[in-house]
This record gives C-alpha cells, sequence and structure tokens, in this order.
C-alpha cells in the first residue's frame, strides 16, 4: 500500500532514520527542526534530549566506536550547529561513523541577519568528511541515504545533513518505496577492500623470514572490527603485538604476545621496536603521540603499512610495502598466507623475550599500582581497576593525562574494544558524555568513565542527561583541583611553583552529585576505592560518581615523566 499523504520533511527524515533501524538520537531541538521532533514523537524514534551539543556528539561518536553502527546528533542552527564542531572533529580524525542533522534558515529569508544565522556550512565542512545541504523536500530520504554510505565506508566518518527551514516545515506527497534503505550502511565499515594478492604474498613471506616481527596495531583495527584476527595472526604466525592508545584490545593485555603501548608512553614497545626487524603496522596513522614525536619506530627500519586510506601510508614513515586495504580482510589474507609457513628458529626466543621483560616491566611498576600514598596515586588508581573491572568492561577515558595513565597502566583482558579514549582530538569533558554513549551501545556491559575534574566541570550537567535516561555509568572524576596535563607541563618545563591559570576550586563533587540525585561516593584514600568502586558499580538506574582525591604533587601527575629527573631541550617534548 502507498501513502500518498502530505508528508512533512521532518516526518521524512524520521521515517528515513526509522528504515535504518537508527538510534539512539542526541539532540537538542530548535523552530527549524520542530517538524522532526514531532515525527519523532508519533512514530517513536529513539530520540533523547542532551544539555549541550558538543556532548551529543560526544555521545554519538561514543556509541560508534563501542557498536560500530551510525552514531546521530541533532542540532538547530547557529549556535547548535557550531557547537557540533569539537566532537565532529573527534569522529572525524576517528574514524567514527555519525551523521548529524543540523536545521538552517528559511531560504527566503537567509543573508537577512535571521535569529542566530551564520555561514554554518562553512564552518562545519572541515569538521566532516561530506557537508549536505537539501534544497527540496522530496530529496530528503535520497540525502540521507547518501549520509549514511558516506559516513559508514572508506575510512568512515561525520556527515552533516543541514536541512533549511522551509525544507523541514515543507511537504511532499511520498510514497513507501522512497524510504527503502540498505541495511548494509546501517554500521561501518559498510564496505571492504583487499590489498592486491602480490603484496601480500610479499608480505606473508617477509614476516615469515623475520627473526623478530611485531605488529603495531592502532585504532583502525577496532573500526574495521579486526581484533580477533590479528589475534589469531599474532597466535599462529607467533608475532608480538604492540598498541596505540586507541588501538588497545587489539590484542588482549594479559595475552603473553602483548607488548602493550608504544609510542610517547610505553612499558617495553618502544625498546622491541628498536630490536624489530620487520614491523606490520595495521589500522594505525603514526601520529605524534605513537612516534614520540616521529623518533619511533627509528630510520631504515623495514615497514609493512596496512590501511584502508591509501594517503595515510607514508605521511610520517614510509614504508617499505605499502598495503592498501581493509584490516581485518587484509589481516585474513595474510593469516592464510602464512599458514604452513615455518618461522625462523629464534621467533621463539622473540616471543619468550615479551614474557620476560613485561615481567621486569611489572617488577618496576609494583611500587605505583599498589601504592599506598595519600592523596590516591594514580598508579594505585590504576591497580585497582585492573583488578577490580569485569572483564567486559568498558573504560572510557578523557582527554589529557586520564588517557595517557590509562592507555600504559589499565589492562584489556579481551581483544575488542573495551578502551575508548579520545584520541582523535583529546578534546577534555569527553569522559561523562562518552560514557553516556557506551552506556546506550552495550547495556549489559559495566561502563566506567576516568576524567578529570576539569573535564568534569565542562560537562557536569550531562549528569542530569544521564539520570533521565536512566543509565548507570561510574564517572570517576581524578579530583586533583588543577588542569593537571597543563600544570604537570608546568612544572616539567619551568620548575616548582611556576604555573599560571593551571588550579581549580577545592570542590567536593560526590556532593555536588548527590544533590543532583545520583550517586556520589568521595574517595580519600586507596583503601576506601575498591569498596566505593564495587558500589558504583552496583548502582542501576542513575549514574555514580567516584570522587577520587589524588596528588596535588605537580611532578608525580605524569604517567611516565617525572620533572626531577628529566633534562628537557628546546623543542622536546616528553609528556
Amino acid at each position: 500500500m502507498t501513502d500518498t499523504n502530505e508528508t512533512t520533511g521532518g516526518e521524512a527524515l524520521a521515517r528515513t532514520l526509522l528504515a535504518h533501524d537508527a538510534g539512539p538520537i542526541f539532540g537538542m531541538g530548535g523552530f527549524q527542526l520542530l517538524p522532526f521532533y514531532d515525527a519523532a514523537r508519533r512514530l517513536g524514534l529513539n530520540h533523547h534530549l542532551v544539555n549541550d551539543e558538543r556532548c551529543g556528539t560526544f555521545a554519538a561518536d561514543a556509541y560508534a566506536k563501542v557498536s560500530g553502527r551510525v552514531g546521530l546528533v541533532d542540532a538547530t542552527l547557529g549556535p547548535g550547529a557550531t557547537n557540533l564542531v569539537t566532537g565532529l572533529v573527534e569522529a572525524l580524525n576517528a574514524g567514527s561513523p555519525i551523521v548529524a542533522i543540523v536545521g538552517d534558515t528559511h531560504r527566503d529569508h537567509s543573508w537577512k541577519n535571521m535569529t542566530q544565522e551564520t555561514n554554518q556550512a562553512d564552518i562545519l565542512r572541515p569538521a566532516a568528511k561530506e557537508v549536505i545541504r537539501v534544497e527540496a523536500v522530496h530529496r530528503i530520504p535520497e540525502l540521507l541515504r547518501r549520509a549514511f554510505q558516506v559516513a559508514t565506508t572508506g575510512r568512515p566518518g561525520p556527515v552533516v545533513l543541514i536541512v533549511p527551514e522551509d525544507v523541514c516545515h515543507g511537504t511532499y506527497g511520498f510514497v513507501d518505496a522512497d524510504f527503502i534503505c540498505d541495511p548494509r550502511y546501517q554500521s561501518a565499515p559498510a564496505l571492504r577492500c583487499r590489498p592486491e594478492a602480490e603484496a601480500l604474498a610479499q608480505a606473508a613471506a617477509m614476516l615469515a623470514a623475520a627473526e623478530r616481527p611485531l605488529i603495531l596495531a592502532g585504532g583502525g583495527v577496532h573500526i574495521s572490527q579486526a581484533a580477533e584476527v590479528l589475534t589469531e595472526l599474532a597466535e599462529t604466525a607467533q608475532i608480538p603485538v604492540a598498541h596505540t592508545m586507541s588501538g588497545k584490545g587489539a590484542i588482549a593485555c594479559t595475552n603473553p604476545l602483548s607488548a602493550g603501548l608504544f609510542g610517547r608512553y610505553d612499558r617495553i614497545a618502544n625498546s622491541m621496536i628498536d630490536d624489530s626487524d620487520c614491523l606490520l603496522v595495521v589500522g594505525c596513522k603514526l601520529g605524534e603521540i605513537a612516534t614520540k614525536r616521529y623518533t619511533v619506530p627509528g630510520p631504515g627500519k623495514t615497514v609493512i603499512h596496512l590501511d584502508c586510506v591509501a594517503e595515510e601510508i607514508g605521511r610520517t614513515y614510509a614504508p617499505e610495502l605499502p598495503l592498501w586495504g581493509d584490516a581485518r580482510e587484509g589481516l585474513r589474507d595474510l593469516a592464510a598466507a602464512v599458514q604452513g609457513q615455518t618461522p625462523s628458529t629464534a621467533r621463539k626466543a622473540w616471543c619468550d623475550s615479551v614474557v620476560i621483560r613485561m615481567s621486569e616491566w611489572h617488577d618496576m611498576a609494583r611500587p605505583r599500582l599498589k601504592s599506598d600514598e595519600v592523596p590516591v596515586s594514580m598508579g594505585r588508581m590504576m591497580g585497582e581497576l585492573n583488578q577490580h573491572l569485569p572483564d567486559n568492561a568498558i573504560l572510557i577515558a578523557d582527554g589529557g593525562f586520564a588517557a595517557h595513565w590509562a592507555g600504559l597502566m589499565y589492562d584489556s583482558r579481551r581483544c575488542g574494544r573495551g578502551f575508548v579514549p579520545d584520541r582523535g582530538f583529546a578534546s577534555i569533558g569527553y569522559g561523562l558524555p562518552g560514557a553516556i554513549g557506551a552506556c546506550m551501545a552495550a547495556p549489559e556491559r559495566a561502563v566506567v568513565a576516568i576524567t578529570g575534574d576539569g573535564g568534569f566541570n565542562m560537562v557536569l550537567g550531562e549528569i542530569e542527561t544521564a539520570r533521565r535516561l536512566g543509565i548507570a555509568p561510574t564517572i570517576i572524576v581524578v579530583n586533583n583541583a588543577a588542569s593537571g596535563y597543563v600544570k604537570a607541563l608546568q612544572h616539567l618545563m619551568y620548575g616548582e611553583g611556576n604555573y599560571q591559570s593551571s588550579d581549580l576550586a577545592e570542590t567536593n563533587y560526590a556532593d555536588v552529585v548527590n544533590a543532583m540525585g545520583c550517586l556520589g561516593l568521595r574517595v580519600e584514600t586507596p583503601g576506601e576505592f575498591a569498596g566505593a568502586l564495587k558500589q558504583a558499580l552496583a548502582e542501576t538506574g542513575r549514574p555514580a560518581v567516584l570522587d577520587v582525591v589524588v596528588t596535588r604533587d605537580a611532578s608525580k601527575m605524569l604517567p611516565a615523566a617525572d620533572s626531577r629527573a628529566v633534562k628537557v631541550k628546546k623543542g622536546d617534548r616528553v609528556a
């Protein structure tokens, strides 16, 4: 049966989203998109009000990272649209599939100083893979389908669909066939390509001949959902694996072949990169953090680089062999190609050395992981998380040193996306809204976020959002009464006491959260942490916040740079 009744553009948006089985959607409405909101109410679209559009984009980004499905956000014109920018750039750089629906002025009155009018398309364009403006009501289903297709193919990323007021409020006689959508574009990667056979055979031969091969895994492994395939290749071919912050979980951190984090912070991986005779880089851009400001790997290394974005290959390190293709499919083909090949006799000693080196690192790190310091040390907090979080937990790490500490010291005990840092843009304030998105993506898993007090201050209003949604993430506020990363860098470079605009007012966030109708727990000594975490994880129907009072000593705020010992030369960035 066809429906020839006149339908608003807003309802066409809602019906096309429903055809994609889309949701949740995070947004904050305005007059331009009111027909869309009305249709969302009538048709049962999974839509949720947020308190800040940037946080809505962060939530959509985390939802996409955890689920692989398209994250959705909407905003009104002007400030609503411009508030999306930071979250869109995170998604663009991180490869997260997002569709953002943005209202715009009535076209009959554009450029006449309409309320909140700005040249928003030009502002949004560098923050997205594509910006699509809808100029006719009847094209809404077609162009929204286009947005999903672009968001989920190639390197996934955000697409902005701009809908002028008169297009959203206008009507057209749609028929049912207008709302038929291809289900493959509901999640990413929707389409996959493979490297050429000759190059794969060459890569397999190089890996088989190597005595000390090493895989360097980036976040692209998770975008491609390739962690299980990578782990299988590593175990079958006996190749150790190191990872970036975004690549944590490419192999379980507890796997004997895991060399841990590499780059600016590392356990044993940087020295293994130095010793390796063949590096397989997978789904990794080899950016500043991962390369320790472009010094790792050192010059002259034999590198095979597998990536779905050809222009990323060779951007910072020229590989001997580029492989253009999807990470999962490329790794599957490599696993098949090395099947039956006999690795070098030196390979066993190389793999055994991972366990030996990691054991030595744990011996060195144990005093930090078990520290009884008061205030609580970050190392002790990470040790408690390693001990008490469920194996399938999702840990969200906010920008700044929350991600650095967790990237270095937290252990994902399963392969797959269990650690979600916002490393696409490393923006402060991701932790709480990211936890909301993760809860919506994986309601059966415990979700814990680590954020600084500065980051929590930015997004505190989303505690109300989480309570209203009835979800129960655990938010750990690292309370050091400072913009800790900046203060630590100032300490490192200029010495004790030479701080500028990096201190915050002492605040009891447990009291704040309790006043907002949620569970707030203050943790002031390391012995209190495990019990408070257990209580928070048992909470249902509302978020819980652990206000953890950590060290105020700026020399101890970074995970691997002690300002009392490090010598900083001009141009260095050691942390």
